[in-house]
């Protein structure tokens, strides 16, 4: 059951991540010029990653031991 809620948590990051990307685009995303928002699926997958990679940065470990 815990694998389950570990692999949910980079999946809504992605999602999340993505959904504010393409509504970046839909409000303030230029046609022309801009590398990144002038594409709505360029925009979307740069910020899906960026969620996902978030949720990489933020995950809590389980173990409280150092391995140094």
């Amino acid at each position: 059951m815990r694998s389950r809620f570990s692999l949910l948590r980079p999946v809504l990051f992605t999602l999340g991540g993505a959904l504010i990307g393409f509504l970046y685009y839909w409000f303030f995303g230029c046609t022309n010029g801009c590398v990144i928002t002038s594409n709505p699926y360029r925009v979307t997958l740069y910020t899906a990653l960026i969620g996902w990679l978030i949720a990489g940065a933020t995950k809590k470990e389980d173990n409280h031991s150092c391995n140094m």
